[in-house]
């Protein structure tokens, strides 16, 4: 029988170290699951949350002795991931090491070369993947016919077929958040996390979401949905959910159905969910709120329709408008995020951008500076145009310009200045004080602690971290 022990690293990122946040891997929840489905051991190791650190991992992992160990990383973490990769092949050099996530979906040859100790790489959805990598590493220990992976082949690299999309979703067991501690999220306010649906029809320059997940927008049913809903609520004691959907609200009738059947469910939650501006409908906010939304998440991104349009958003400024008004008019909390820096905006257009949010005056904004991840066109396109300052790939978590913005006319320096006085401009207006009051004492904090204090010591972030992600 195979055993499989999953770990999650350390986020080395200022989203963690700065705002001290531990979410449940879910991820690896999602490919725990769906092995214990076919009877195979497995084990999850949430470092995230341990902080013990590559070394002391290990030599945990060696006394479990798995046969294969599998990693998640994404573009900002990848580099430590590698790290636990080698102390795990050190120590257990017979033991098959697997990466996956969207950095290395993207660069799967890039990254096996970039650490000999790493064997295979998933791309893509692991779910199927990790199952039969499991049952034919029983087998035989060949990885020819496991579509959806590259790996390391007689000192050489081999790239299968890829995997289809999943397309019952449904059929997915629930993530088994049974082998961790779900105790030790639930105080941090961010452990309900579900996803009800995969894959993307919109295309955003800046965005790699149809591109790991498919183009088709696939979704789970609502009594599935509610199911899962149910699990969370009454044996994990969840009571703040948040659907990680990229377009939650894109089918409106599913999400109608959802709404309907967490009332005829009788389930006590209050959550959180995200839409395009161009698909908020207020018949809709008004059901979501009924069954416990109290906050729509809503990606406006700019105060310019010019920068709209190169960034293939597909949204007017109208419509971001009317979305945060319908909202407003429901009685739901608004969180708008917004991206600076963009290729081709011009000083003048990031202004736009901070006047509009003003203008919008959303419960919440969240800025961050433009960042070309691997997989999006736009980092192909700063690529080939040898305009990406950087392949640091740490330096890629949305607080640090990674672009060489001197050849476009403007410059680091300004971008991450308009990072910080966005956050300034917005939050420390006297109406939003007055309003928010928990709020400012949060952000003031949060500026003490993530870039005043840095300062001082001269070793001050470039920006602040935009997102939960």
């Amino acid at each position: 029988m195979t055993d499989v022990l999953l770990i999650n690293p350390i986020d080395v990122t200022h989203l963690k170290n700065r705002l001290g946040l531990k979410v449940p891997p879910l991820n690896l929840m999602y490919l725990a699951a769906a092995l214990e489905k076919e009877s195979i051991n497995v084990r999850i190791i949430d470092d995230n949350m341990n902080n013990f650190g590559h070394s002391k991992i290990a030599k945990i992992a060696s006394k479990i002795n798995p046969d294969i160990v599998g990693f998640t990383a994404n573009t900002a973490t990848i580099n430590n991931a590698l790290e636990y990769i080698k102390s795990i092949k050190n120590t257990m050099p017979n033991t098959l090491t697997v990466l996956g996530g969207p950095h290395s979906t993207f660069l799967p040859k890039e990254t096996l070369q970039s650490e000999k100790g790493l064997d295979v790489v998933v791309i893509g959805e692991g779910e199927e993947t990790i199952v039969d990598m499991a049952q034919k590493y029983e087998e035989n220990k060949k990885f020819t016919e496991i579509k959806g992976i590259a790996y390391k082949y007689d000192n050489k690299i081999k790239l299968n077929s890829p995997r289809p999309p999943i397309s019952d979703l449904d059929a997915l067991p629930f993530p088994a958040r049974h082998l961790l501690p779900f105790k030790d999220y639930t105080g941090s306010g961010y452990a309900g996390g579900i996803i009800t649906s995969r894959g993307c029809i919109f295309s955003c320059n800046y965005c790699s979401s149809s591109r790991i997940m498919g183009k088709r927008f696939r979704t789970r049913s609502p009594a599935n949905v509610a199911d899962e809903i149910e699990e969370l609520v009454e044996k994990y004691n969840v009571d703040n959910l948040a659907f990680l959907d990229d377009i939650f609200m894109l089918n409106k009738r599913r999400a109608f159905a959802i709404a309907n059947e967490i009332i005829r469910m009788n389930l006590d939650i209050k959550f959180v969910a995200s839409s395009r501006a161009n698909t908020v409908n207020k018949e809709l906010l008004e059901s979501l709120k009924n069954s416990g939304m109290n906050t729509l998440y809503c990606g406006i991104e700019s105060g310019s329709q010019r920068v709209l349009n190169l960034m293939g958003k597909g949204i007017t400024l109208k419509h971001a408008e009317d979305a945060i008004k319908i909202a407003k008019d429901v009685g739901i909390d608004i969180i708008a995020s917004f991206i600076i820096g963009y290729p081709g905006e011009t000083e003048d257009e990031i202004d736009q951008t901070i006047n509009f949010s003003i203008k919008l005056d959303p419960d919440y904004s969240q800025y961050s500076i433009l960042t070309p991840f691997p997989g999006t066109p736009i980092y192909y396109e700063l690529k080939e145009q040898g305009l990406l300052d950087t392949e640091n790939w740490e330096k890629y978590n949305v607080l640090e310009s990674v672009i060489n913005y001197e050849k476009l006319g403007l410059s680091r320096r300004l971008i991450d200045k308009k990072l910080t006085r966005s956050y300034l401009k917005f939050y420390l207006r006297p109406k939003y004080i007055i309003k928010h009051a928990y709020m400012f004492r949060v952000l003031i904090e949060t500026l003490f602690r993530s870039y005043l204090m840095p300062k001082l010591r001269g070793n001050a972030p470039e920006g602040w971290y935009h997102s939960l992600n």
